[in-house]
């Protein structure tokens, strides 16, 4: 009896060892399956950030040797950049002796476009002032648009009060924010209805890019030229951006003949060049996705890039810079 009974003990005690270091061994694998993973991760991070600043590099370089004269559609600038494999943009590169061989698995494509295209709203306050040829075009834009003038004076007194530098002539509880994306114009009491209707259209540039900013008739939709030139129909609009595409305006003069008589043009308003671009690049790589817009100045051969977001799919995480 008792040598059954120390046979069951030590057979107990050998399961509970054979327990013990099965817990230890897996559990030592799942640390080691968890470096791993995050090594994986954070190189595909350092690799994709790599990639992507070159991708900016490269559109800031296309836009710098596009310095002159104006801004049109038929540029390089304007042709996207369809998806491709990252190897054949290495093939191309007879001096490099970069492996490309795990590159054929990451996908680039990506895509400038013109800021100037778009109603800046930073022209629409300046330090706590409405600006009214800006807020006039703002109320012709929401007119075409179809959206409550309502909205859009709400939105100018609280961004009126949150662009007021003087602190002291700001009410309680009255100053927000300035917005920095257009998503975030609800604050200053849009519906997000009004906000989508809005977004192909209108644009918020980085704090200290605002006041100077003009509406490239180059490259504008007919809604937002409706929205600068006071006294026209949609219809003249329309016309003006058939007309561009048969051949672009090299001088706003050049725009009048295709408007009503006694058209005039506001020179704060309307321009046929542009200094503010924005970059987006979209970086796959088998099953991660990851996309960056980027907010360029230029003028003459400095350009700069004033902001970057980036994220996973459409989901961007804004990171102003000067570069």
């Amino acid at each position: 009896m008792r040598r059954a009974s120390h046979r069951g003990a030590a057979l107990l005690a050998a399961m509970l060892t054979v327990s013990l270091v099965a817990t230890f061994a897996a559990a030592a694998m799942w640390q080691q399956w968890r470096s791993i993973e995050v090594e994986a991760a954070d190189r595909t991070r350092v690799q994709a950030e790599w990639i992507l600043q070159g991708a900016l590099d490269w559109a800031r370089l296309i836009l710098r040797e596009d310095r002159n004269g104006a801004d049109h559609l038929a540029e390089p600038w304007a042709v996207p950049l369809q998806e491709a494999r990252l190897s054949t943009f290495l093939a191309a590169d007879q001096g490099s002796n970069a492996d490309t061989g795990e590159s054929d698995n990451v996908f680039l494509s990506g895509q400038i476009s013109d800021v100037q295209a778009k109603l800046n709203l930073g022209i629409l306050v300046r330090a706590g002032v409405d600006q009214p040829e800006p807020l006039a075009a703002f109320r012709r834009l929401f007119d075409i648009l179809q959206l409550p003038q309502q909205e859009l004076t709400r939105m100018a007194e609280n961004l009126r009060f949150a662009s007021d530098i003087n602190l002291e002539n700001r009410s309680g509880g009255r100053a927000s924010l300035p917005p920095v994306r257009l998503e975030q114009l609800t604050w200053l009491g849009l519906s997000p209805e009004s906000v989508a209707a809005l977004q192909p259209h209108v644009v918020i540039l980085p704090p200290g890019n605002s006041s100077v900013t003009t509406v490239n008739l180059n490259t504008a939709s007919p809604e937002v030229i409706y929205a600068v030139i006071p006294g026209i129909g949609l219809a003249d609009a329309q016309r003006l951006v058939a007309q561009r595409e048969r051949q672009f305006f090299k001088a706003t003069r050049e725009v009048l003949p295709l408007l009503p008589a006694n058209t005039r043009l506001e020179e704060s308003l309307v321009s046929i060049d542009s200094h503010y671009f924005e970059v987006r690049g979209r970086l796959r790589l088998e099953d991660v996705v990851i996309e960056e817009r980027s907010i360029v100045s230029r003028f003459g051969q400095d350009v700069k890039t004033l902001q970057r977001e980036r994220g996973a799919g459409e989901t961007l995480s804004t990171t102003p810079t000067t570069r």
